[in-house]
């Protein structure tokens, strides 16, 4: 079942639910903001978080396109998708058990301001037990670009000092805070801020905490994101209390620093993730 709602300002999102989850899209960066699978939250969302006009949502999974970070010094953080109004193209009950999404952006006069390229972006969601996430970019140009990306996932923890993070061991990464590069030795633990853009990522990963297990498995991608801002950097972000970095961590499913992607005229590329709880 799907429905189109909207808050008392206008912010317009979708309500989707079938017999194992409930789902909520806003129009606004094609944003999955809510995401329950048998009453249990797979997905953070910051209750201070803006439901506005150009804000993005702190949580859930934003959106970031065409470029991640600030890879493309031209755009904005994370670039535009995520704060673009989308178009529903289609909602599919699959089954009882399982729906599908479909939402699109193209190029418009306010996009091509920013980026002087012409494209086809869609997000489909498959929604059942197991979240699949597909950002597929198609390059509708004569020229060729380059793409950085990332589904910016925020996955909801007890408390960041409980959390583990396996599948990471071995690989390199580039920390952020450091400007340095390294390889992780070990299983990933937090105890203060967190930045890496991890490479040569090629299996399943798993959070792990005293009270949830969750894989997440990507395609179309090489490179996988760890954030956690802690304490200082939490105070000073918009959409965020002081002591909401205690809430959740972010695993990040992306095509970043050496994994961008260059399309060229027609070509069309998938990013994808698949998200589950482990019993």
């Amino acid at each position: 079942m799907l429905e189109r709602k909207s808050l008392h300002n206008g912010f317009e999102y979708l309500e989707i639910q079938n017999s194992h989850i409930q789902a909520k899209i806003a129009l606004q960066g094609a944003h999955l903001f809510e995401y329950k699978v048998d009453g249990r939250d797979l997905l953070w969302l910051s209750e201070t978080s803006p439901f506005e006009k150009g804000v993005a949502i702190r949580g859930g999974v934003p959106i970031c396109w065409p470029a991640f970070g600030m890879q493309n010094p031209s755009l904005s953080q994370h670039g535009f998708a995520r704060t673009q109004l989308w178009e529903l193209l289609s909602f599919t009950e699959l089954t009882e058990d399982c729906s599908e999404l479909i939402l699109q952006l193209q190029h418009n006069e306010e996009t091509l301001a920013l980026w002087a390229y012409k494209f086809d972006l869609r997000l489909v969601l498959t929604l059942g037990k197991e979240l699949k996430i597909q950002l597929i970019t198609t390059n509708c140009d004569t020229k060729s670009f380059e793409l950085s990306e990332a589904l910016h996932s925020y996955f909801p923890i007890s408390d960041i000092g409980d959390v583990k993070i396996h599948g990471l061991g071995t690989k390199p990464y580039w920390d952020a805070l450091s400007d340095t590069v390294d390889f992780e030795k070990e299983v990933i633990v937090f105890d203060g801020e967190f930045d890496r853009v991890y490479q040569e990522v090629d299996s399943p990963l798993l959070l792990e905490t005293n009270k949830i297990k969750i894989q997440i498995t990507n395609q179309g991608s090489s490179s996988v994101v760890v954030w956690n801002p802690w304490v200082e950097k939490a105070d000073r972000m918009s959409g965020m209390e002081r002591e909401s970095y205690r809430e959740f961590v972010c695993i990040e499913s992306a095509n970043a620093r050496e994994d961008t992607r260059t399309l060229s005229a027609g070509e069309t590329h998938t990013l994808e993730a698949k998200i589950s709880f482990i019993s």
